[in-house]
């Protein structure tokens, strides 16, 4: 997930904006808490994610994949007043860890949690969104894409999030490794779909933008 030099990393995190208090409090309890902490945003990745919002300033915000709910906090801080952030979580046990923090943030009440198969609750949302993140299953990234492009509008963003997998799309894949091979061909075809325009940023392990056309 690291590619850059863990000094030069270091340079360019006490170089962008300081991390908020609430976010290291819940960094600390994921790690304590919660398998596979490593999958928390971060410092500078939420900064990048907190910038894209502010700039886009959207009314709706999706996500898939909460987790604790760092990235979450970090979208909600460009919603719009009377904004809504919906975010999607497979693992009803963090439920509760997200709701503390949400309604510390003071984005409580513009955020609605979901708990389920993302492909199961995407179809089922009135909203039109002006945001999307999908942060979840790898192997589904395409499915995911299929069913927000349909809740989007011209100018909408759509982030993905490991698109890069640890540098595993530029090595050799193992028959098995199926979340690598659906990467790849997410990918490509983001960069081949006439819908979106895309760009795809190394920052952490991958994220890549898409404006919906």
């Amino acid at each position: 997930m690291h590619f850059l030099s863990p000094i030069l990393e270091s340079y360019i995190t006490n170089s962008s904006e300081d991390e908020p208090e609430l976010l290291q409090e819940l960094t600390r309890e994921t790690h304590l808490k919660v398998i596979q902490p490593r999958m928390i945003t971060g410092h500078f990745q939420g900064r990048v994610l907190s910038m894209l919002s502010k700039i886009i300033n959207p009314k709706y915000i999706l996500e898939i994949g909460t987790y604790t709910g760092y990235s979450a906090l970090c979208l909600a801080e460009g919603l719009q007043k009377e904004g809504e952030l919906h975010t999607i979580e497979v693992n009803e046990e963090l439920h509760q860890m997200q709701r503390k923090y949400f309604d510390k943030s003071g984005f409580g009440f513009q955020v609605k949690q979901h708990v389920g198969d993302a492909l199961e609750i995407v179809p089922s949302l009135n909203q039109t969104f002006d945001l999307v993140f999908i942060d979840a299953q790898k192997v589904n990234y395409d499915a995911y894409f299929e069913a927000v492009i349909q809740k989007t509008n011209p100018g909408s963003v759509i982030l993905s999030d490991n698109v890069l997998w640890s540098g595993k799309v530029v090595e050799p894949i193992q028959k098995s490794d199926k979340a690598t091979a659906a990467l790849l061909e997410y990918n490509q075809k983001l960069k081949n779909d006439p819908r979106v325009e895309s760009v795809l940023l190394p920052i952490r392990d991958g994220l890549t933008l898409s404006r919906v056309l």
